[in-house]
């Protein structure tokens, strides 16, 4: 028996390709399935399960994501796993957008606590952006040594 209408007709109804369309061998159904010459009846089919999609194939992620939790914990980031220099990587801009930021942000901290004067804050946000400091601690440990700062770590 020929079922390519079925087939042709299944597949659009349930939106897959005609080869995930998966029909009955049954013998006892045989005749139901002769006798569907319209879409209605293939509706039919389907919803009695005679005719059914098949589930999609696909890749399994199970290893990706098992590599991508080692790697998030540090792993698998060793000198014969890299690709690309280190600055492209991790560029220069990036790393100095990154640590003037959190330098800056520190200045305007200790500034909106009193802790330093506008004229203080002016020039160390002028050294911070002529690049003296290479961290947040950094910055700290020449506000003490100047004497600005007091005490230990805030």
């Amino acid at each position: 028996m020929d079922l390519k209408f079925v087939r042709r007709v299944a597949a659009d109804l349930m939106h897959v390709g005609e080869n995930r369309v998966w029909i009955t061998n049954d013998p006892a159904r045989q005749e139901k399935l002769g006798d569907a010459i319209t879409r209605d009846a293939v509706r039919g089919l389907i919803v009695e399960r005679i005719v059914q999609k098949r589930p999609a194939i696909g890749v399994s992620r199970g290893r990706a994501k098992a590599r991508a939790a080692q790697r998030s914990k540090g792993r698998r980031r060793g000198v014969g796993s890299r690709e690309g220099a280190t600055y492209a990587r991790y560029p220069r801009k990036r790393r100095w957008v990154n640590r003037i930021r959190a330098i800056r942000g520190r200045l305007r901290e200790l500034k909106a606590d009193g802790k330093i004067d506008v004229a203080t804050y002016r020039k160390f946000y002028r050294q911070a952006k002529g690049g003296m400091f290479h961290s947040r601690a950094h910055l700290e440990q020449q506000l003490r040594a100047a004497g600005y700062l007091k005490g230990g770590p805030s």
